[in-house]
């Protein structure tokens, strides 16, 4: 029988492929261009029907978040548009460290990806049926070094400056997910959230902060290796354009409330990052956080705090990173939302683990809560 095709060439498509036999076939994962950064794969596989397929990524202890891998599961697809998980095992003994996927595809192609992926063309029909919508502006804050376009919805008539950003990190496509599921809420003329938080708020939305790595197919990265959330204390126009234009909009407009939207590769859980140890910190403005955070986790149980980083001690924040900078040079109460690659264990789903749909759910929880947290 012939030997399965492999396929990268799509936008965010990534691997390397080292031997195909049958229908079996050893990878590697390809590093971010100009960067050591390396953990997001997407590719395509035909002439799979009625074939159980075994795929093994090796090298893996040399990747971006080694401990990614224990306990996680593949992401698949057969149509593109629902996305399981194909059952995989890791073995940290085996070439490098190896994560071994089995799956039996019903129809002749197969998609794989670390998570389900967030297009370009998604991206671009999402931004322009939210900014078709009445109430919505769009604006263009600035180019990428590839030359694609950084776009910004704006909507509300509050007072309160809130700003929405995701995926600086591009490889983590749950965070435009998430955006799809707020921009969805926020554009609903029905929906009275939507209604009360434009009243109270004028919201600056960032669906995708990094769209050539996401293209390309990065983890991390923009186009040159540059980490977005490590220039936000001093952004350039020729390593962090992105950057530069979000944080001259944000001069412009000044800050209220942020949250920067990620994906975490570890940890099993949904959590928040706050700005601890930056130097304005006083226990009244990191009470805004805190409280923000209690609300969130009253209203979803997908939300916790018992799982996530450590805080910050006093006077080591990070100024490079989003959260850090923006509280301290706004006086803004502002966040790091992470969601899973894997799943929330504390709610596991075993066909789907963490997923595009409760990444929208999320975002609708998100919001409901600053609502609340606005009262």
């Amino acid at each position: 029988m012939s030997d399965i095709a492999i396929d990268t060439g799509f936008d965010s498509g990534n691997i390397e492929v080292l031997e195909t036999h049958g229908a079996t076939a050893r990878l590697a994962l390809r590093k971010d261009h100009l960067s050591d950064f390396a953990q997001w794969f997407h590719f395509r596989i035909t002439g799979a029907e009625g074939r159980e397929l075994e795929l093994r990524i090796s090298g893996l202890g040399e990747s971006a978040y080694p401990q990614g891998w224990p306990g996680y599961n593949a992401c698949v697809s057969e149509d593109r548009a629902y996305w399981g998980r194909a059952a995989s095992t890791y073995d940290k003994d085996e070439a490098g460290g190896t994560l071994t996927i089995r799956y039996a595809p019903t129809t002749d192609i197969a998609w794989f990806a670390y998570f389900a992926p967030y297009s370009m063309e998604r991206h671009h029909d999402l931004v322009s049926e939210a900014a078709s919508s009445e109430g919505v502006t769009y604006r263009k804050l600035g180019e990428t070094l590839d030359g694609q376009p950084l776009d910004c919805l704006e909507m509300g008539e509050g007072e309160k400056e809130v700003w929405l950003y995701a995926r600086q990190h591009p490889g983590e496509s749950m965070a435009e997910w998430w955006m799809e599921g707020a921009l969805e809420v926020l554009t609903d003329a029905s929906d009275a959230l939507a209604r009360a938080l434009r009243q109270k708020c004028s919201f600056h939305i960032v669906p995708n902060c990094n769209p050539d790595g996401s293209r390309r197919g990065h983890l991390r990265t923009n186009a040159v290796g540059t980490n977005l959330n490590r220039e936000w204390e001093s952004p350039s126009a020729d390593k962090s354009p992105e950057v530069l234009a979000i944080r001259d909009a944000m001069d412009a407009s000044g800050v209220h409330f942020a949250m920067d939207v990620h994906g975490d590769e570890a940890i099993p859980a949904v959590f928040l990052a706050g700005y601890e140890g930056i130097p304005s910190w006083t226990d009244d403005f990191g009470e805004q956080f805190y409280r923000y955070q209690r609300i969130l986790e009253r209203r979803t149980p997908d939300f916790q705090t018992a799982k996530g980083y450590p805080k910050t001690p006093a006077g080591r924040a990070n100024l490079a990173i989003s959260t850090n900078q923006v509280a301290e040079r706004y006086g803004a109460t502002a966040m790091t939302l992470e969601m899973p690659f894997k799943d929330n264990d504390d709610w596991p789903d075993p066909d789907q683990g963490w997923s595009p749909e409760r990444s929208k759910l999320l975002a609708r929880d998100c919001l409901a809560a600053l609502l609340e947290w606005l009262d």
